[in-house]
């Protein structure tokens, strides 16, 4: 085999791996305060194909199962949630019932180590849902899930790409952590000031990250799609935004920051590693509980008031159906329809 032979053979694998590794969710999220306890977080979607994503509300009381491997951890929901699903097999995103929010982040260093047989096991795709259901703020779901007891299983997605994740939650108070698994331990940042995250790289390097742009004070930003350039970019507007208790205002604000942080829907964001184009976002008004969507492809953005959802022990689970291109458009809780759970 020729030198030429060999270096060609390289090449492709590379691009094989450059490919795969770019099969990744590369999102940004934010948590905006205001005064009169006005909570909102932002988070964008970013993804290689359609996720096939759907609006659910699960009610408090029901039975779950972590994961299907053995040794699995089981609960019943003590909260309702309104969350977004993703391929049919776990939650992304969403908030529960007591105003606490849950984004799920691609972070490709994840490491969640070798599972323990003297513990239980959870899946990436009921992690999220797991704290939804069983946490009202961000200081019970640190002193509790942040223990360190569960294993974390990832399975691979149906499009082939590891299932490499970190969470961030937060509260009405404000209040936000950030869970991540590296070198195989789980590793828990906890802070109201940790308002901002990306889904590249491990968060401690975000916050070093941000130290050395903060000292330029906005003079110039950088403006590409990628993870580190989008969390400089929403920090910055997030410290000169308006402090504003006007929900109308502050839902507004948001939405345009999480906008500008958002990947173009472009060609070649599909070839290059943990960058995708943006293909939906959220807003999660905590002190109302209100959760707002909007589809990248789709001309409107809706809203889910949870206080018109019935979430209570023994309701129906329903879903908003989205995958076959559904358009809605203000309020639609009266548009959710009972359904049999992903889960």
């Amino acid at each position: 085999m020729n030198k030429f032979t060999i270096h060609t053979i390289v090449l492709i694998i590379c691009s094989m791996f450059a490919v795969l590794s770019s099969m990744a969710e590369a999102c940004s999220r934010f948590t905006y305060t205001g005064p009169g306890n006005t909570v909102v977080i932002g988070r964008s979607m970013d993804w290689v194909e359609d996720v096939r994503t759907d609006l659910w509300a699960f009610p408090a009381g029901v039975e779950r199962v972590g994961s299907a491997e053995p040794n699995s951890i089981k609960w019943i929901s003590k909260y309702g949630s309104v969350i977004a699903s993703g391929y049919d097999l776990g939650t992304t995103d969403g908030m529960n019932s007591q105003g606490l929010a849950a984004n799920l982040l691609y972070l490709s260093t994840t490491d969640y180590g070798n599972p323990r047989a003297d513990r239980k096991n959870i899946s990436i795709f009921t992690w999220a849902q797991y704290v939804l259901d069983n946490y009202a703020t961000v200081d019970e779901a640190v002193k509790d899930f942040g223990q360190d007891k569960l294993n974390m299983i990832a399975p691979t997605l149906p499009n082939g790409a590891n299932a490499t994740v970190h969470l961030s939650i937060s509260d009405r108070s404000g209040d936000n952590a950030i869970f991540e698994y590296v070198a195989g331990k789980l590793v828990v940042h906890h802070n109201k000031a940790y308002k901002v995250m990306t889904n590249e790289p491990v968060y401690e390097k975000q916050l070093a990250l941000n130290d050395y742009w903060q000292n330029l004070k906005g003079i110039f930003l950088p403006g590409t799609g990628e993870p580190e350039d989008r969390f400089v970019r929403a920090s910055y507007y997030l410290n000169t935004a308006p402090q504003t208790a006007d929900t109308q205002k502050s839902i507004a604000i948001v939405f345009s920051i999480i906008r500008n942080v958002s990947v173009p829907m472009l060609e070649g964001f599909s070839t290059r590693p943990n960058v995708s184009s943006t293909i939906w976002r959220s807003v999660a008004d905590l002190k109302n509980n209100v959760y707002y969507f909007e589809n990248a492809d789709r001309p409107n953005v809706f809203w889910v008031d949870m206080s018109k959802l019935n979430l209570t022990k023994s309701a129906a689970i329903k879903k908003l159906p989205l995958q076959n291109g559904e358009i809605y458009a203000g309020e639609v809780s009266n548009k959710f329809v009972a359904s049999k759970s992903f889960f």
